[in-house]
């Protein structure tokens, strides 16, 4: 039993990570809004990507018998607080917007690490669920950066 309570620690982490993703994307699309429709589709994507992930991994943790996580990281919420003061000090432009994001998908990918490292026992379907979601958030990862680096070129 505890082998499994331990596993739904590390579910419901990634679970609190892909929900500061839709927060963060959610957002990030609200700010973009007179900016590019190009980025606005891709944070919505982003965001029902993360919203997909969360139903995956709440049902693992309610079929291995645990409360699944409801709520952001407290590191997520420190991170929007400095998000809502950088742009009142930096503005709205797609540069810094796209620098956020990047780091939110470092954090992301920094999770998922030390979710399959972790030592909880997981089973071959849990750890390949984990690794797919991390592979395609990697993806989404290096679209922001593809952006982001593209900006920089033009700036």
């Amino acid at each position: 039993m505890e082998k499994q309570e331990e596993l739904v620690g590390v579910l419901n982490d990634l679970i609190q990570i892909n929900n500061d993703r839709v927060v963060g994307y959610e957002r990030a699309a609200k700010e973009s809004k007179d900016l590019d429709v190009d980025l606005i589709a891709i944070f919505n994507e982003m965001a029902d990507q993360s919203r997909k992930y969360t139903a995956e991994l709440t049902q693992e943790v309610s079929r291995l018998g645990g409360d699944p996580a409801s709520d952001t990281t407290i590191s997520g919420k420190v991170y929007r607080v400095w998000m809502d003061l950088k742009a009142a000090i930096t503005g709205k432009d797609r540069e810094s917007i796209l620098g956020s994001c990047e780091y939110g998908e470092d954090v992301a990918q920094r999770a998922y690490e030390a979710a399959l490292e972790s030592d909880a026992y997981m089973s071959t379907e849990i750890r390949q669920l984990i690794t797919t979601q991390k592979s395609n958030l990697k993806t989404s990862h290096d679209l922001i950066k593809k952006y982001r680096d593209l900006h920089e070129k033009v700036s």
